[in-house]
């Protein structure tokens, strides 16, 4: 889909690297550029890393360095798209910004990775800051998952896409900000507008699409829809939520996968 375009990851961490890993298994070439101490990915998770990394060629350079910084022109002078995540008023003292970068190279689309929006855009920030701004947080715990980061790489992905697309159109490359906070915003809107907040329809107010233990751990039912709901209740003889607590506790994990995919009904052990 995307053979012969370049693009080049100025980001280190998350999001840059797995958006650019998306963009390549899509089939883009990607070259990544680090800085002389490697990406912090690879001490939190070497795996992942390498991952992130298999297939990209990886150059390691210092931009405060004037050699550096040809290094790096030298490789945008082919490329398509520049994904960053630097603040903003670092990556203008850089001379990496895009009013600097345009000029150069004028058909270079570039991607901006930041933390807040303007005029907040050069607050310090990280997956935890904007999950807790968002409020998905549950105090003590901490977040299973890193859904500002992983929405910040999917929104990046989108926003390279659509900059191509609009390259392709008008003959104009163009700039496009992704704030990590704006994309944990979007996934909070279940939580905004009532449905996951506790007892919401989607947080435990309905029996039919909820969360119980079964005899050896737990099982998540989502026999949303009508139809799924009266064929559960039906073949269970059940309807009050203390039906559904009594019932799946009375057998394993195991044997309620098997019942609900015979019956074709959505439910799933919880791991």
């Amino acid at each position: 889909m995307l053979r012969g375009l370049r693009i080049v990851n100025l980001a280190v961490n998350l999001p840059g690297p797995a958006a650019a890993q998306r963009l390549q298994a899509l089939g883009a070439t990607v070259v990544k550029v680090e800085p002389p101490g490697g990406d912090p990915m690879a001490l939190y998770s070497q795996p992942w890393y390498a991952d992130m990394m298999e297939g990209q060629q990886v150059h390691r350079c210092d931009l405060k360095d004037p050699q550096g910084k040809k290094s790096l022109f030298a490789l945008l002078e082919s490329a398509d798209a520049l994904i960053t995540a630097t603040r903003p008023a670092a990556l203008k003292r850089l001379g990496l910004d895009f009013d600097s970068l345009h000029p150069l190279f004028p058909d270079l689309c570039m991607v901006s990775i930041i933390g807040y929006p303007a005029p907040d855009d050069d607050e310090a920030g990280h997956d935890l800051t904007y999950q807790a701004r968002m409020g998905l947080l549950d105090p003590p715990h901490m977040p299973r998952t890193l859904i500002s980061d992983l929405a910040g790489a999917e929104q990046t992905v989108s926003a390279v896409l659509a900059l191509l697309v609009q390259r392709g159109r008008t003959g104009e490359a163009g700039q496009a900000v992704v704030p990590l906070s704006e994309a944990a915003a979007f996934f909070a809107e279940p939580l905004r507008y009532g449905s996951t907040v506790a007892g919401g329809i989607l947080g435990g107010g309905l029996p039919e699409y909820n969360i119980y233990q079964a005899r050896d751990g737990w099982v998540a039912v989502a026999a949303l829809e009508p139809h799924f709901k009266s064929r559960l209740e039906q073949l269970l003889d059940i309807r009050r939520q203390e039906d559904y607590q009594t019932v799946f506790a009375g057998q394993t994990t195991a044997y309620w996968k098997l019942w609900a995919q015979s019956h074709d009904l959505p439910l799933e052990t919880v791991v």
